[in-house]
């Protein structure tokens, strides 16, 4: 049956245990800043919607600290400027949901989603996937989409994509728009993901919170 989208989200169970759980409404805290949750969908590498009814980004109030910290940063560099989010909450299910979904040779799988027995620091809510979209509100060019699966997405290999002409100066000088905004405000990197930021380890993602399942 076809919901409109002012019913999608109501009477969501998996969305209010994880507010419950002190998760917090990324959008509620900060309007400006765009949500595209791609697992909500079918735009994405599964193909399918995981999530179901979830449409909320939800986060720890330290990410949310953070972000508002990362947005100041990028309006006073770029007014007219906001970020739009992929991915942030992720419950443990959809997190092996993924891990089965993704079409690639079990030892390679890691480099671009977490093991669901290891555990993901989204499944703690202190994660997210995140861009920058100007003041159109669409996303600007990055070199890839998001969940792209190959070295052009991954930052340790900017430089050689670089100086190869793989990645334009355009593409690499928005990347490092983006991550300097996140690392000032005390966002971790990973070396194989430019859209993926962690406010935390993992180890201290598990020490404190629950995971989310």
């Amino acid at each position: 049956m076809f919901l409109p989208n002012f019913l999608i989200g109501q009477n969501c169970q998996l969305e209010e245990a994880m507010l419950n759980s002190g998760l917090q409404d990324i959008q509620k805290s900060l309007p400006k800043v765009l949500v595209e949750l791609r697992y909500s969908g079918t735009n994405n590498f599964a193909g399918q919607d995981v999530y179901g009814c979830l449409s909320k980004a939800l986060a720890r109030p330290e990410v949310l600290t953070k972000l508002r910290i990362a947005f100041q940063f990028l309006q006073k560099k770029h007014p007219g400027f906001t970020f739009l989010i992929y991915d942030a909450a992720r419950s443990s299910s959809a997190q092996k949901a993924l891990w089965n979904a993704i079409k690639l040779p079990e030892s390679k799988k890691h480099i671009y989603l977490a093991n669901p027995k290891r555990g993901s620091i989204h499944n703690y809510g202190c994660a997210l996937d995140i861009t920058i979209a100007g003041p159109d509100g669409k996303a600007i060019d990055m070199g890839t989409e998001f969940d792209y699966f190959g070295e052009l997405a991954q930052p340790r290999c900017e430089g050689r994509l670089l100086k190869s002409g793989k990645l334009s100066q355009k593409q690499f000088d928005n990347r490092m728009i983006l991550r300097s905004c996140m690392e000032s405000a005390g966002f971790l990197t990973t070396s194989s993901e430019w859209w993926h930021f962690n406010s935390c380890s993992l180890s201290k993602a598990k020490a404190s919170y629950k995971v989310i399942p």
